[in-house]
């Protein structure tokens, strides 16, 4: 299709562990002897998978290995994994930084990377003198560049340095300058590796939304890698998942998101056993209609638990906790139950809350659950704590409505307690 940027087609990248080279003068010469007589490099028939949490029986690793994928013109193309998956070796390619080992990559226009904190800067050289270099390696006329120069500065928000030497700036200030110089030098394809979770939160936020107006308004193409699952969603409209080096999954951001985090176990609920045998935490879910493992904040989220009790109760309290991602309690929530029953028999129990939509920003969240005897005893313990993620819904951003605002003191106990039921 003549949309298509950039096409990458059975790419594969090998490497040799401990030595650069193949290590001995024997395999250098098989290898030239291969090429004499238009053989196949023989060391390309061997090599483990890059798993790097296991012992393998080869020097040689696939770093990546027969990786294919197509990218359309203003695309914002997600690429996540786990840490050695992969990704950062298939944007150095990409980049051509490096070249692969097999395979081609087909691309259209101005490539500009950000994937190291620095990357491409001369220490030695001022802030301004840097964003003439880069530019320049961008194919850029000193015109071009004199004309983006005050943006670039202003949006990096380094203007008091511009003027002293890189290697005197923080890690922050440089990846501020280097993002400025490459959103604004107007490549044809920005690719971005984790280097943003190095700027403060409002850089973060500029950075996310520069991103989005050049590929939504201006319509350049953005390959991003993050762990920010969140950040991926809300920039990115497709995405693919690397593991050991192979593609596992391309497609819609959000199934690609949802498959990740439920292949690390990362998913939204807890089983296990969690107290004594007076009472007992069996199970916490907090779910969607959709059961997404990323929730949006116009979603409807219920939260149902599963407890046993081994004798009887005249009274307990049964209480969920909505902590921000450091742990300060925003929202609690609570059956209480000697307000309703004398008594409460020995069984096992479910019960359930019900958060409405637009009841929490986005974020991330924890929840603790509370099994107890009022004033005597607490049974559950952070064991079976979870976490969650609320993400911004496209159509409606990152607002909740004030009917639903619990965040009115540091605690409160809004009334979305559901049921509660005996099951056996």
């Amino acid at each position: 299709m003549d949309n298509i940027i950039l096409k990458v087609e059975n790419l594969s990248k090998q490497y040799r562990l401990g030595l650069v080279g193949t290590g001995t003068l024997s395999h250098d010469l098989n290898r030239w002897w291969a090429s004499v007589r238009g053989k196949e490099d023989p060391y390309l028939k061997v090599g483990d998978v890059n798993d790097r949490s296991t012992k393998g029986n080869s020097d040689y690793i696939w770093a990546l290995r027969d990786i294919n994928f197509e990218v359309q013109q203003g695309e914002v193309l997600g690429i996540i994994g786990k840490n050695g998956a992969g990704k950062s070796t298939l944007l150095k390619i990409l980049s051509k930084i490096t070249a692969p080992t097999t395979g081609s990559v087909k691309s259209r226009g101005r490539i500009a990377s950000l994937l190291e904190v620095g990357t491409g800067f001369h220490g030695e050289m001022t802030g301004r003198e840097n964003i003439f270099l880069n530019g320049a390696i961008l194919g850029m006329t000193k015109a071009e560049i004199t004309a983006k120069l005050d943006e670039i500065i202003e949006f990096s928000g380094c203007e008091r340095y511009i003027d002293t030497p890189v290697k005197r700036y923080s890690s922050g200030m440089t990846v501020r300058l280097a993002f400025a110089v490459a959103a604004f030098l107007e490549p044809d394809i920005l690719v971005i590796d984790e280097v943003l979770a190095v700027g403060d939160a409002e850089f973060q936020k500029k950075a996310i939304g520069k991103m989005q107006e050049i590929s939504r308004g201006e319509g350049r193409t953005v390959l991003f890698v993050s762990h920010n699952m969140a950040a991926v969603k809300s920039l990115c409209t497709r995405g693919i998942l690397l593991e050991n080096g192979t593609m596992v999954l391309e497609g819609d951001i959000n199934k690609i998101v949802n498959f990740y985090l439920k292949s690390n176990n990362r998913i939204n609920y807890w089983v296990g056993e969690d107290g004594d045998e007076s009472m007992r935490l069996l199970k916490v879910e907090i779910y969607n209609k959709n059961n997404d493992e990323i929730f949006s904040n116009n979603d409807q989220l219920h939260i149902v638990s599963k407890f046993k009790l081994g004798e009887k109760f005249n009274d307990i309290v049964i209480g969920v906790n909505i902590c921000s991602s450091n742990g300060n309690p925003l929202i609690g929530l609570l059956y209480n139950d000697y307000n309703n029953y004398n008594e409460i028999s020995p069984g096992i129990y479910e019960v359930s809350f019900t958060i409405p939509p637009y009841s929490l920003a986005t974020g991330e969240y924890e929840m603790e659950f509370n099994l107890s005897i009022p004033y005597v005893k607490k049974f559950t313990t952070e064991k079976s704590n979870l976490t969650f993620t609320v993400s911004a819904n496209n159509s409606f951003g990152n607002r909740f409505y004030t009917q639903n605002n619990p965040f009115l003191n540091s605690i409160v106990r809004p009334n979305w307690f559901n049921y509660i039921k005996k099951i056996k």
